[in-house]
């Protein structure tokens, strides 16, 4: 893939980014490949010139994020059905989905101009709300967490895979996570590390109650249902760490796989086990 026009989106507070957007725009000039720069972006660099990203999704054959893994998350949330391939450099050091580090954005560059990119289709997750009135539909790429807000206190949380009661939690809460955000919340609570093209959806309880509570892992096809059952309590529901969503009694949410994925762009070179290996430092064994 050699993309024609790219979409520019940086994270706007973090130190790195303006002299990162000048850098990767001029980069992109040199070699002629016309670029789209989000408005928030554009500010950063004084530029009034900038498109809204729902514009940046119409035209460009890809995007590329400069920020953090946390970028990503918030760009897939606000594109929707207008999913596009995504490059990430981070601002920082590497991430579990930018690919590459802002020193080597040169080499970013040159790899995405020459159609060098390598593709991994991630899965995304389709979350519905099903509230008296209109369902509300969330996508997410990492997870949807149901969680007890400020109350110390657990909660219970039906929980059903394709109809059959699973069990109902009673725990600080509940993650359901893709293979991508297996290596997220999922991975601190206890949850089991998915190889992104497994397509599995992975079922992690937080501090449960009954210690044999434990990590599920259910097919691509599953449609998990989750109903709050306490009533004294509130149950807030996050997606990819965006805004709560408080959950009335008697709510239930639908988890499924999405019918989209997300087209994640790589440098030649890095892979999913690679990049475990190094932010989890698994040197082998020392004895």
């Amino acid at each position: 893939m050699r993309p024609k026009t790219i979409g520019l989106i940086a994270h706007p507070g973090k130190a790195g980014s303006p002299a990162l957007v000048r850098a990767v725009r001029e980069e992109f000039a040199r070699a002629s490949v016309r670029v789209l720069v989000e408005s928030a972006t554009a500010a950063l660099v004084n530029d009034s010139g900038g498109y809204a990203l729902g514009a940046i999704a119409r035209e460009a054959d890809l995007l590329v994020v400069l920020g953090g893994d946390g970028t990503i998350l918030s760009v897939v949330g606000q594109l929707g059905d207008q999913m596009k391939p995504i490059f990430g450099i981070n601002v920082g050091s590497l991430g579990f989905l930018t690919c590459a580090s802002s020193s080597d954005h040169t080499e970013a560059v040159r790899c995405i101009v020459q159609g060098e990119m390598v593709f991994s289709q991630r899965s995304l997750l389709e979350v519905t709300v099903r509230s008296e009135s209109a369902p509300v539909t969330i996508t997410g790429l990492n997870d949807a967490v149901f969680s007890r807000g400020e109350m110390s206190r657990l909660i219970r949380l039906e929980t059903a895979v394709n109809g059959e009661p699973l069990t109902e939690f009673n725990a600080d809460g509940l993650i359901i996570s893709t293979p991508t955000g297996s290596t997220a919340y999922s991975l601190s609570a206890g949850g089991p590390i998915v190889a992104p093209d497994s397509g599995a959806l992975v079922i992690t309880p937080i501090c449960p109650h009954v210690l044999t509570n434990r990590s599920i892992i259910v097919g691509e096809d599953a449609v998990i249902d989750v109903l709050a059952t306490g009533r004294d309590h509130p149950v807030y529901l996050t997606v990819d760490g965006r805004e709560a969503i408080r959950l009335d009694p008697g709510v239930t949410v639908t988890v499924r796989k999405a019918p989209i994925e997300l087209p994640l762009a790589a440098m030649p070179g890095v892979s999913f086990f690679g990049v475990v290996r190094q932010k989890l430092k698994w040197r082998g064994s020392n004895l």
